[in-house]
């Protein structure tokens, strides 16, 4: 599949928003954050502007953005509506959260006032609607049977994981900014990271090793004649479904931006943060040197996971 920079944008940006929501939703409530309305205004609002910088991004890849809307009335039998419901929803629960975790009294008094209660229950709906939407945006593309490398039990789970894993370190970077880093806010992140790059590594061992889904053989019902093969091409130069999925990267290609991934993307981030919980010092230069390695990493890994995927359409063009 041609990797469209508008849903790669979408997909990183706002999983980067959601995995800083979800931290926050559970964290706050617990007084394992920076007790600093300024650190809890800036977090809060650069988790927001990430999520609706994504969603807006989105748009741009639909041929009539005007008609985005639409989109959420098929919330019954489509993943992409579910993902626009649940997008929404989660913005009204997140906007109280930040107000009451900036203005309240929930640090100093504990679950036993309303404001307490209440930032504990919020943060807690703030933290599922996080889940829900990055999990119905996976299943977008893991929904797609036609499309082996997105047909797979692990896209879920790593979706889910690299928001967590990229969130975590982009918010240990805004608190480290304000001289604040929690130990179990770092001890987070590198477990999301070392988990988002096994499953990753999985996830590339699976696709490598899958068999295909169908062949021209079993696609035209002629494989119990013999071995079948394309006589011809369908046409004489390139069309919009092969510019868009019969995109094909060479081997050797995916090989060296995989390389890219896991370097760039966890090991290099995982060094840094590594550096900040051992106590070696340069916090900050350290965090955000993270949040540049990290943000690199996932997308040049959500270029991939769009290259790397073959639609099953392509045994037409002779591509697949």
């Amino acid at each position: 599949m041609h990797p469209a920079p508008s849903v790669i944008f979408f997909t990183t940006s706002s999983g980067v928003g959601y995995g800083m929501l979800a931290l926050m939703g559970i964290l706050a409530p617990l007084g394992l954050l920076p007790a600093d309305p300024w650190f809890a205004s800036v977090a809060v609002i650069l988790a927001l502007g990430l999520i609706s910088a994504g969603l807006l991004s989105s748009t741009f890849h639909l041929r009539h953005p005007e008609r985005a809307w639409r989109a959420l009335s098929q919330w019954r039998s489509s993943w992409l509506s579910r993902e626009g419901v649940a997008a929404l929803v989660s913005y009204g629960p997140a906007c109280l959260f930040g107000l009451i975790w900036v203005y309240g009294t929930g640090y100093d008094t504990g679950y036993d006032t309303g404001q307490g209660t209440a930032l504990f229950l919020l943060g807690l709906s703030v933290t599922v609607m996080a889940g829900i939407t990055v999990y119905s945006t996976a299943m977008i593309y893991a929904s797609l049977k036609t499309i082996a490398q997105w047909h797979h039990r692990l896209v879920p789970p790593l979706y889910l994981m690299l928001a967590l894993s990229s969130g975590a370190v982009w918010l240990t970077a805004v608190a480290a900014g304000f001289g604040m880093v929690p130990d179990v806010l770092v001890l987070i992140a590198l477990g999301a990271l070392a988990v988002s790059g096994l499953f990753k590594v999985l996830y590339w061992q699976a696709i490598d090793n899958a068999t295909p889904l169908s062949d021209v053989g079993s696609a035209t019902g002629l494989g119990s004649m013999g071995t079948v093969r394309q006589f011809e091409a369908p046409h004489t130069e390139d069309n919009w479904v092969m510019r868009e999925m019969g995109f094909v990267i060479a081997r050797k290609h995916i090989q060296t931006v995989r390389r890219i991934v896991m370097l760039v993307g966890f090991v290099a981030p995982f060094a840094c943060l590594l550096t900040i919980i051992t106590g070696m010092g340069f916090e900050q230069p350290m965090a955000w040197l993270s949040v540049v390695f990290v943000s690199i990493g996932i997308v040049s890994e959500r270029w991939l996971f769009f290259a790397e995927a073959s639609h099953v359409v392509g045994l037409y063009y002779g591509r697949y």
